[in-house]
This record gives structure tokens, sequence and C-alpha cells, in this order.
């Protein structure tokens, strides 16, 4: 899919300093408009957002970007310059440059989701951030928190919830692993074997840290057909969260590039109802 795609857009583009990276930056829409930053995940690209930008686009200015690593924004950094802290420093860069007066909307996807939560999770966050739409990436701390709660006092539906998560996740340690590089750059993903240092930097490097709160209010578009993500760690941000919002729908893991009209319309509703409660709380 080309940047074309919509002979009616223009896209603007320019680099953006984020936490000791060059982030490629793209964005189209009114220049009045309210600012929502599409947050890609792996193996992606900003492209994987371009259906649901464009149907954002005569409503919202949309700012999208390759996140560290992945597309236009390589580095040779290492795997523990790939830990969560330094991609949340790279959105508030990239929400810094796109809106710098005004709070920005942010919508995330996978490991876009993951960060954002990271970044949301962040003390002043509601100041910089004003809606948050999480798409199949939970928030790796509530995860934790709701695991070690589950270990320490057991019970049958717990456990199986668990097992559950588990069995989903059971292809990490493979992409943390010697094997992962050489048999995925015989597939020819560039991007797919440059991303594995999101994996190694926040899951081989990683040590769980207590749980934090968000004020930031969040929509979460539950997927109920991707196998990678359960329900289960959805919801283990539910107590965390001071406005959480969650919407059930029947589709897989690439939401975005599958049913780009239903996921627009979902993050829309959800920028429009924030703005006009926080109108209305300041009215």
């Amino acid at each position: 899919m080309d940047h074309h795609s919509d002979p009616h857009l223009s896209w603007r583009r320019r680099i953006v300093r984020g936490d000791g990276v060059d982030l490629a930056v793209h964005e189209t829409g009114p220049a009045d408009a309210p600012v929502v930053v599409l947050v890609h995940g792996y193996p992606d690209t900003h492209r994987m957002w371009l259906p649901v930008a464009e149907r954002l686009a005569d409503r919202l200015r949309v700012v999208l970007y390759d996140t560290r690593g992945q597309g236009l924004s390589p580095t040779d950094a290492p795997d523990a310059a790939f830990a969560l802290p330094h991609l949340a420093a790279d959105l508030m860069a990239v929400v810094d440059d796109a809106s710098p007066d005004r709070r920005a909307h942010v919508v995330g996807h996978d490991w876009g989701s993951v960060q954002a939560w990271e970044a949301v999770c962040e003390p002043g966050a509601a100041d910089r951030i004003a809606s948050f739409t999480s798409i199949s990436g939970p928030n790796l701390d509530h995860v934790a928190a709701w695991t070690r709660h589950a270990l320490l006092r057991p019970t049958p539906a717990g456990v199986v919830r668990l097992a559950g998560q588990g069995l989903s996740s059971s292809y990490v340690p493979f992409l943390v692993s010697p094997l992962a590089p050489p048999v995925l750059k015989a597939l020819g993903g560039r991007d797919m074997v440059s991303g594995l240092r999101y994996y190694r930097g926040n899951v081989a490097l990683r040590r769980p840290r207590r749980a934090r709160r968000t004020r930031v209010p969040v929509l979460q578009l539950a997927l109920t057909r991707d196998p990678a993500i359960r329900g289960s760690a959805l919801e283990a941000s539910d107590q965390w969260c001071d406005d959480l919002q969650r919407r059930k729908l029947p589709f897989g893991h690439w939401a975005p590039r599958t049913h780009p009209e239903v996921v627009a319309e979902e993050v829309l509703a959800h920028v429009l109802d924030v703005g006009a409660r926080q109108v209305e709380g300041t009215g």
C-alpha cells in the first residue's frame, strides 16, 4: 500500500528526534483539528495505519511514525535501548512535536499499544495525552500484577485464565531465542529481525515493576478473535485506570488492516466523546 492510496490525502513528512533516535513522522488532515497519534506494533511500520488514517483525516489531524528500528526509523541501538521507558519517551517526543500547545489523542496496536500504556501511566501524562485507544497490547506491569495475585491466591477460574494467556503467549520464548534472527532473516523480514529488540529489551531484560495508575481516559478495543491476547490480560488494567471502557469486536489481531472502517469509527467516537466530556468539565 502506498502513501498515495488515497489521492485526496496530502502527507507532510519530517524527522523528529526521539529518545536518542531519529523518528520518521508522517502527518495529514486539517492543521486545526484535534491531533491523534497512531502507534504501530511488531513487525509493522506506519503503513499499517494508512487505511485507518484515510478514514480519520477529514475530522482529525492524523500523525503516524515509524517506531525506533522499524521502517524509515532505523537504528543500531542495542536491546536495552528498546526498553519501554525509551519507547514511551519516543512517543512523547512525537506528541510534543505534533501538538505542543494542546493535548493529543493516542492510539496503539500490538507493541504500539504496549509502549503507549507505558506513556499514559507516566506521572503527568494526562496533561499531554487527552485519550488512549488500546488495541491488542496490554500493560505489561498490570498483567504482571494480575499474574502475581493469581499465583499467590489461586482459584480454579484464575488458574484457567492464567494458563490460557500463557498458552496465547507461547510464541514469545522463540522470539527472544538465538534461533529467531536467522529464521526471520531467511523469510526476508528486515523489520521482523530489527523488531526482535522489542521482545529482547522488554522480556529477556525486563524486571517487573510496580503497576501504576493512569488518569488518561482509556478505550480498549477487545478483539475476540485475537489468539495472542486474552480478555484476562486486558481486564488486568481495570483497577489501575480512573476511566476505562472496553468494546468487544469480533475480529482478529490485524483489525486495523482487515476492518479499518470499524476501528476508525471507534477511535473517532472515543476522541469526540472525551473531547465533549472535557469541555463540559471545564465549562
